[in-house]
């Protein structure tokens, strides 16, 4: 038994990656009014119509795999920045924010420069939100070298971009706790063991979800489940029933 529509929470279409968008919308559209759509691969997104076709809220977290913001080599940086210009403009068909990685840097030498690669790169991405009038929040990455933006002393973000905080990413670089005390935009929720990029049901790993909870009612903000597996979001939503 499916549990009823909630307006609490949203669900990201990473649960069923598997199959075509339209019918993870349909799918999703039975247990939530908010999908925030996995805006690559499978469910990369050419144009608003499969959005349009369902009465949903949305958000879309922008094309990330082939994409980095931080490049060092100028075309590769552009074409980035160009992919997730063009994700904005779909988004404000939908008038739903967005969600992109902040990049990485190929070698430790090459940080500081990759760091100003990335600082152009989020003002070309603010003249892309400012032309379609679209909200776009960086999220934190993972325990994996080289990417930027994975402890909260890389806080603020350049220019008063909002974070989405990633709990899962925060937690295999075990500074969930600090994350959860900055002012936070956007949530993805999923569990892991602390080692490995799980997104696995709450519950099933090492993450107090009653404290994550905590900082999404201070922040006023409607979270996105971003499990794995459908089976996993059904009992993720049970869990949060208890909180």
């Amino acid at each position: 038994m499916q549990p009823e529509q909630s307006s609490q929470y949203g669900i990201s279409t990473y649960c069923l990656h598997s199959l075509p968008l339209s019918q993870a919308l349909e799918q999703l559209s039975t247990i939530t009014d908010y999908v925030e759509v996995m805006d690559d691969g499978p469910h990369l997104i050419a144009s608003a119509e499969p959005l349009e076709s369902f009465s949903l809220k949305y958000a879309l977290h922008a094309p990330a795999r082939g994409v980095n913001i931080a490049s060092l080599l100028e075309p590769i940086r552009r074409a980035s920045v160009e992919v997730l210009g063009d994700c904005f403009a779909i988004a404000a068909e939908v008038n739903a924010p967005v969600v992109v990685h902040p990049g990485y840097f190929a070698w430790t030498q090459e940080y500081e420069a990759a760091a100003r690669q990335f600082e152009t790169s989020v003002n070309d991405l603010i003249h892309f939100s400012e032309e379609h009038g679209v909200t776009f929040f960086i999220e934190n990455m993972g325990n994996w070298d080289y990417f930027f933006i994975r402890i909260p002393s890389e806080l603020p973000l350049p220019d008063g971009i909002g974070l989405a905080l990633d709990v899962g990413h925060a937690n295999l670089n075990h500074c969930l706790k600090g994350f959860l005390s900055q002012t936070i935009s956007h949530f993805h929720l999923h569990d892991n063991n602390g080692k490995e990029d799980m997104h696995a049901a709450f519950g099933d790993g090492t993450i107090d979800f009653s404290a994550v909870m905590a900082s999404v009612r201070r922040n006023k903000v409607r979270p996105i489940i971003e499990v794995g597996t459908y089976e996993g979001v059904l009992k993720s939503i049970e869990t949060l029933k208890g909180l």
